[in-house]
């Protein structure tokens, strides 16, 4: 029990004086104390009155109450000493804690530690991503196309009042057929609506052949996607490579291969696009005429300034879109000398900006400026600081992706050292077969569950598809939906984060829509999921987190 003192107050006192102040006054007090009979409280009297049996109260000696009649009686937290209901208890106001990609202030910055949902329930799967209004700038927007979202899925989960029943066990003639189709590039033209799915060959082809990728390398045993992140997954699995040089040296030679092969296949326009993903970072390479881009380009997210300054290094010219310097964006990096010395240029002129106010008002002598090392070292800083976030992401165009192939060949901190990634080359995602890499097909299952409502339970059914979603898989389930579900479905997309800010328009001159190759038909996907990926991308640094059709209009929200 805390006593108030005349003329004192223990702010201006440390703490174990403070403590000792206390003890001597409630010594003191315990002293002079007079015993007095306690008084029943209320509660108890009520007992009393109604017959109940109650237990004696503990003296203060017993209790070791050190104010003695000063003190007010307590009673036994846990014994109930009358039959009076107990008080609803005040509503609280929880509020939940962030999530392990967003930090206090619920922004997304903190993307590099990957989420991994163990299977779930059937309840849950109903259940779609919440989306608060401050998570994106983008609004939600209704029309009849989604717009382009370059970001990697790891789960898509899909609503209807229709049944899924159509999308499970495919008979052996259509999956082959699926597959045939996917190798062919053959384009599926379903109707508007179809009346009874499960019956539809056309429909169960057209769904096997949207869920095959191609991967490489590939191990069934350790699982090669997400690669940020995934060190807690990889644990305990065999990786006879981690400890043997040769073994290691092999699988880069044959990974370095079907490297090569992809990107041959990205500049002859056989290939749309395809992924990089790393342990520390991903890189999307994307060919000319996609995303509104007239030459190749690739994107690295995230990045740090080590790898800045080694691509530097290499002669690779890049630049931040999402980094701006005074309102202005940053010029382009250059790893020439030339680039180095226009770079210095350009910081001395800022810096004898910076200080001639000093020398119009007359003091320029009684300042000091800061030196060139201070100066440099809160540049350094500063770039350290955007590390492993979304404004790091590098933007490389033409004919430097060709040397960011090299280079990325040639790095020898492109695989981890030590852990249980040790070894292991990056993960290459590809929408279409390439040299050295391995058929892969997406995880499907319908779950059918009853829901409670006002007048009853009524059927609901769900749909979810899991693994590495590229853009093309997600364009293509969902236009097999808009017939299969009669243009009314939900959707609840599941990002893998890092890959969320390929979303960025980072172009200075939009390419026309009509100018478009036509060598692009050629490179694998339906004539209009490529109409779609062709368009500037608007969602910017976020991605599609909810999608709802309802008579065959989209409502999307990021």
């Amino acid at each position: 029990m805390a006593f108030s003192v005349p003329g004192y107050s223990p702010g201006f006192k440390k703490p174990p004086e403070t403590l000792r102040l206390r003890r001597k006054r409630a010594r003191s007090l315990e002293a002079t104390a007079v015993p007095r009979e306690l008084p029943k409280p209320a509660p108890r009297h009520a007992a009393l009155a109604a017959g109940l049996p109650l237990r004696p109260f503990p003296s203060a000696a017993d209790r070791g109450c050190g104010g003695g009649g000063l003190a007010a009686a307590r009673r036994n937290p846990f014994a109930r000493l009358d039959t009076r209901p107990r008080a609803a208890a005040e509503p609280r106001a929880e509020q939940a804690a962030p999530g392990p990609f967003l930090d206090s202030n619920q922004k997304n910055d903190l993307l590099w530690e990957e989420k991994f949902p163990e299977r779930t329930d059937v309840t849950e799967l109903l259940q779609t991503p919440h989306i608060s209004s401050s998570e994106s700038d983008i609004p939600s927007s209704e029309s009849t196309e989604l717009p382009a979202d370059w970001s990697i899925k790891t789960r898509l989960l899909f609503t209807s009042p229709q049944p899924f029943t159509w999308a499970d066990h495919l008979k052996a003639q259509e999956e082959a057929q699926g597959v045939v189709q996917h190798c062919r590039a053959t384009e599926v033209t379903l109707p508007q609506s179809i009346q009874d799915p499960k019956l539809s060959t056309k429909l169960r082809c057209a769904f096997q052949q949207s869920l095959i990728y191609w991967l490489h390398p590939a191990f069934s045993w350790l699982p090669l996607f997400p690669r940020i992140g995934a060190d807690r997954k990889m644990t305990g699995r065999i990786s006879p490579w981690s400890n043997d040089e040769t073994l290691q040296h092999i699988l880069m030679s044959d990974w370095s291969v079907s490297f090569t092969s992809l990107y041959n296949l990205l500049k002859t326009k056989f290939c749309p696009y395809f992924y990089v993903c790393t342990y520390q970072f991903t890189v999307l390479f994307r060919a000319a005429g996609f995303a509104g881009n007239d030459v190749i380009t690739a994107l690295i997210s995230p990045t740090t300034r080590g790898i800045r300054e080694a691509m530097k290094n290499e002669g690779i010219e890049f630049s931040l879109p999402l980094l701006k310097e005074n309102g202005h964006e940053k010029k382009k990096a250059s790893g020439t000398s030339l680039g180095h010395e226009e770079e210095q240029v350009i910081s001395d002129e800022d810096e004898e900006e910076s200080f001639s106010w000093l020398e119009e008002m007359g003091v320029q002598d009684k300042i000091k400026k800061p030196d060139m090392l201070s100066i440099k070292m809160h540049r350094e800083k500063h770039e350290v600081q955007m590390d492993h976030r979304p404004e790091s992401v590098v933007l490389v165009k033409g004919m430097n992706t060709f040397t960011l192939l090299n280079f990325l060949i040639n790095c020898r901190s492109l695989t981890a050292t030590s852990g249980p990634q040790a070894g292991l080359p990056p993960t290459l995602l590809s929408p279409i077969a390439f040299r050295g890499a391995t058929m892969q097909m997406l995880k499907a299952r319908s779950v059918n569950v009853k829901t409670q409502t006002y007048s009853g339970y009524k059927d609901q059914f769900s749909l979810e598809i899991t693994g590495p979603i590229m853009p093309h898989s997600l364009h293509s389930v969902t236009m097999l939906l808009k017939s299969s579900q009669s243009g009314s479905f939900s959707a609840g997309l599941y990002t893998h984060e890092p890959t969320a800010v390929f979303n960025i328009c980072p172009i200075e001159k939009v390419l026309d829509k009509e100018t478009t190759p036509e060598e692009l038909a050629n490179c694998g996907l339906h004539p209009k999921t490529l109409d779609q990926l062709s368009q500037v991308p608007i969602l910017g640094k976020s991605s599609l987190r909810h999608v709802e059709m309802s008579d065959y209009i989209y409502n999307w929200r990021s």
